[in-house]
């Protein structure tokens, strides 16, 4: 099938790189009209320029700290005000976690930095797209958790991590409540999807890379089309009696 967001109003954030970047291309190619944004404006213009060399509809609002009240409304106001309504919202921008252990981690600022860059980014969107999201009369909201909200890692530090992205789950289960029935709220859980992020923070090559590669039954690392395809069914109406749900995207890591 082709077409499967046509004529669907699509804000996705942390368009500019990895999984954010994934998603705005598919759901561009999927008919969608998409608004993204960034906080890095060169990495946003580039997926910007990737979509109008397919003749995609895809345009962002760079740079935009989503972490701040005001950028985050500034963000969904400019879809909003254009088309009236948001149809789909993706919260898939992050700031990379704080990697340590808890006995190492401080409170000022590793913690607070985690939870601000994995929640209230989170958060703050969905708040401010709530009004756009309610004109849309069947809207859907895509949130990510991620396996480590269900496990934790020998390998990195991860207390922060876990713990943010186990929130974004369960905040997410409350906005499906709230939002029913007109607006849908879902989680994706991925697995290690090699992303310039992971490559960064060395996971995607080297001895850790094959000791995670061992424990996943698909053998091979995620990539961000992956997600994105998964993105695409949760933002259509083929999801439309999905809600308060999560859906591991992840090789078999959680089945393991």
């Amino acid at each position: 099938m082709s077409g499967r967001l046509a004529g669907k109003v699509a804000v996705v954030t942390g368009v500019g790189a990895g999984i954010g970047r994934g998603i705005a291309l598919r759901f561009a190619r999927e008919g969608a009209t998409v608004i993204g944004c960034d906080l890095n404006s060169e990495t946003a213009a580039a997926t910007v320029a990737a979509a109008r060399a397919e003749g995609l509809a895809l345009a962002s609002l760079h740079p935009c700290d989503l972490t701040l009240e005001s950028d985050a409304l500034r963000l969904v106001q400019a879809a909003g005000a254009v088309h009236g309504r948001i149809d789909i919202l993706v919260n898939a921008a992050a700031i990379a976690p704080h990697m340590a252990r808890a006995a190492d981690m401080s409170y000022l600022p590793q913690w607070a930095d985690t939870m601000k860059g994995e929640v209230d980014i989170v958060f703050l969107a969905c708040r401010a797209a709530w009004p756009y999201l309610l004109a849309s009369g069947r809207a859907s909201i895509i949130n990510f958790a991620s396996v480590n909200a269900f496990r934790g890692s020998k390998n990195f530090g991860m207390v922060a991590h876990c713990a943010g992205k186990g929130a974004v789950l369960a905040m997410t289960r409350q906005l499906a409540l709230e939002g029913a029935p007109v607006i849908r709220a879902n989680t994706i859980s991925p697995g290690l999807v090699v992303t310039p992020a992971t490559a960064g923070a060395n996971a995607t090559s080297g001895p850790i890379a094959a000791e995670i590669l061992a424990r996943i039954p698909m053998q091979r690392l995620g990539t961000p089309d992956d997600i994105a395809w998964c993105a695409v069914f949760l933002g259509s109406d083929e999801s439309s009696w999905m809600t308060g749900a999560n859906l591991p995207v992840d090789g078999g890591v959680l089945a393991n």
